[in-house]
């Protein structure tokens, strides 16, 4: 079995990207289809958070302040709403770590596409804002399934090359899921009937019944199987991923997986939450879930759904409408864009500059907003917002995915992920409390001058990624095991040399020993 490992990492290592998208064509389609159902995610918290620009949702739920505000969701409100879907994904994370690892990637996929299709209906019928509340909350559970079996699912069935690219599409169908939510509200933005706002929330139905006809014939990830010791299942499963691959070949990739397994068994990596935060998975623990927190403390809840933010501005609320697509539309091009970048560069480069450019995009918002109070200033603002959406989407947006799933234990890979998305959902709670607040016009209203915040906070995640962000680039999962075992400082991962087969040698010769002493001393 042992060589049959080192011959399938050598495989993998050796293979450029058009052989690997040749030989596991079949398994590129289902990650895609998979991450599919993330649009439906960033769709609706796309369209919450954009709804409160829309004049007929704010009179409809919300209240009449005077003349110049006229109706208006109240801060507390905003904060409530905006947060209502993070509190439902936090459980939905939350519980898919445990019912994924019990029940398999398909089957928990397959039950929340059918829940899903059920709680839309609150939503669409909700007659006060206290109802549109608990239907945000209970939307969400799903929707936190969503994210995090998705980019677990494209890490567990690809190879090494195509690893990064398919947990980065993840972030695309975030992206295209804020186009679609800005281009559905912007065809409605001047309606001042009940349906400008309950057809963008009918139209989430047209994703769940599609989806789970397609997935039911889905594989089940072939890393699952063989941590439930269903080995020749795993084999069959590997088998469906790719294409024209001989049954030794399939088998070598097989006993690689179960190798990295005894790997981590070695190197006590358990298999539960707790486990997380033990020994050696607890430096992983904390890699995965601050990579995801900063996302929001790069200025998130600012530029990630800007429509509001532009009309606080003072540009309109048709065109802040339109202003948001173009940033979106940026975003699905910079995502794009990244799958070039990471070809050449390596994920902490990346995640690193991005975020100092994010940081400095943010704090020249807040320059042109306390520098000039004209309109050439304000849509200089809009600029600049859409410029950071791009710069966001190019660089620590997707690379966050390719990082969460690489750094974890495979053993832990589906909890760790879900740990990383519940600590950004946590952060996101208090970024999103916080920026009503500071933009809302019955609050605050710093407007622009909220940048100053977000660029503050996007500098100290840059300093904290520079000294603790490992490179994961071009490394098996068992070769990144060994190096988190060896404590190695996050600087040196990229240019260490490791033999995942030598340190299997090495093992062997301490057991020798170990049994020569004993023997010795008896």
């Amino acid at each position: 079995m042992l060589l049959k490992a080192q011959e399938a990492s050598q495989l993998e290592h050796a293979q450029t990207l058009w052989q690997a998208i040749k030989s596991h064509r079949k398994a590129v389609i289902w990650s895609m289809l998979v991450s599919t159902a993330i649009i439906m995610e960033s769709y609706d918290t796309s369209l919450v958070g954009a709804l409160f620009a829309q004049p007929a949702f704010s009179k409809r739920y919300g209240r009449y302040f005077n003349h110049k505000k006229g109706y208006q969701i109240s801060g507390p409100w905003q904060i409530g709403l905006g947060n209502a879907t993070t509190c439902g994904t936090i459980i939905g994370a939350f519980c898919n770590g445990y019912f994924t690892d019990r029940f398999g990637y398909r089957k928990v996929l397959l039950a929340n596409l059918i829940l899903i299709c059920g709680f839309i209906f609150l939503p669409f019928f909700a007659q006060s804002i206290e109802m549109l509340l608990v239907a945000e909350i209970l939307c969400g559970i799903p929707w936190g399934v969503f994210a995090t079996l998705a980019p677990a699912y494209a890490a567990e069935v690809c190879p090494l090359i195509l690893r990064g690219y398919l947990t980065v599409y993840v972030n695309m169908c975030w992206g295209i899921g804020h186009l679609i939510a800005s281009g559905v509200l912007s065809r409605y933005s001047n309606s001042k009937s009940q349906w400008a706002y309950r057809i963008p929330f009918a139209l989430q139905w047209g994703w769940p019944v599609p989806l789970f006809i397609i997935l039911f014939f889905a594989p089940e990830s072939p890393w699952w199987l063989v941590r439930r010791n269903k080995v020749s299942e795993a084999e069959k499963s590997l088998s469906r991923l790719s294409y024209n691959r001989t049954p030794d070949e399939i088998s070598s990739n097989v006993a690689l997986m179960i190798h990295t397994e005894m790997i981590e068994k070695e190197i006590e990596s358990g298999s539960t939450y707790i486990d997380c935060f033990r020994g050696i998975d607890l430096r992983r623990t904390e890699i995965v879930c601050l990579t995801f927190a900063c996302q929001a403390f790069s200025g998130s809840a600012l530029g990630g759904n800007p429509a509001y933010f532009f009309k606080q501005a003072g540009l309109g609320t048709s065109f802040s409408f339109k202003l948001s697509i173009g940033g979106h539309g940026m975003a699905c091009a910079g995502t794009i864009l990244s799958w070039f970048i990471m070809s050449y560069r390596g994920r902490r480069e990346i995640y690193v500059t991005g975020l100092l450019c994010l940081a400095s995009i943010m704090l020249t918002v807040g320059f042109v907003e306390v520098g000039t109070e004209n309109k050439a200033g304000k849509f200089g603002m809009g600029g600049l917002v859409v410029g950071w959406l791009f710069t966001y989407y190019l660089s620590i947006g997707p690379i966050c995915y390719a990082i969460i799933s690489e750094t974890s234990s495979a053993r832990l890979r589906t909890k760790s992920v879900c740990l990383a998305r519940i600590a950004y959902y946590i952060v996101s709670i208090g970024c999103a409390t916080a920026e009503p607040y500071m933009v809302n016009p019955t609050e605050f209203n710093l407007k622009g001058k909220t940048a100053f915040v977000w660029a503050s906070t996007g500098f100290c995640a840059a300093i904290w990624a520079y000294f603790r962000l490992p490179e994961t680039r071009d490394r098996t999962y068992e070769e990144l095991d060994i190096m988190f075992a060896r404590k190695l400082s996050a600087r040196k991962f990229a240019k260490y040399e490791v033999d995942a087969y030598e340190y299997e040698v090495e093992k062997l010769t301490r057991m020798h020993v170990e049994v020569y002493e004993c023997q010795v001393i008896g």
